[in-house]
């Protein structure tokens, strides 16, 4: 395979990657006190999700930050090697 299409694949990847990482991240219960309650985070603390919910979106947050990450480092070997 040619670097620059793997260049190119890892460059879409990070772009779709960071969207959904920021999109994730924003559908967390917020702790209080931040930006989330000005946008209506403590209206929802009474209806709450379930924990089971909680868990699964904290389990995809977190491998798409992985995967996110590894988009960077690939991307960062690949520069040295080109």
């Amino acid at each position: 395979m040619d670097l620059s299409l793997i260049k190119t694949i890892l460059l879409v990847l990070l772009a779709v990657t960071s969207l959904l990482l920021v999109l994730l991240v924003l559908l967390h219960k917020g702790r209080g006190g931040g930006l989330s309650d000005m946008f209506g985070g403590g209206v929802s603390s009474s209806a709450s999700a379930s924990g089971v919910a909680e868990r699964n979106l904290n389990r995809l947050t977190v491998t798409v930050a992985i995967l996110w990450g590894a988009c960077c480092v690939g991307l960062g070997i690949l520069e040295r090697m080109l």
